[in-house]
């Protein structure tokens, strides 16, 4: 494995409406934004706030980066 191949941590940038501003709870999915996934959290942060300022009028609506990478291997975290 190369070293930009070890490097690659992907994120997960999804979004919607929300049920209330307590949870974390889609209202409707469905209408689930998958907006994209992404090599690194630089460019996810980039696309996160993109739409999330799309949306700003919408209280309800939230818009979230998943770090895939940790869910693919949870323990890549501990062997850096």
């Amino acid at each position: 494995m190369t070293d930009s191949a070890s490097q690659q941590l992907l994120h997960l940038v999804i979004g919607g409406e929300l049920v209330n501003l307590d949870t974390n709870e889609f209202k409707d999915l469905d209408k689930v934004d998958i907006v994209g996934v992404y090599p690194n959290y630089a460019s996810a942060h980039t696309a996160w706030r993109a739409k999330a300022q799309m949306t700003v009028d919408n209280a309800h609506m939230r818009y979230f980066i998943v770090h895939l990478h940790r869910l693919l291997d949870p323990g890549q975290d501990a062997k850096t």
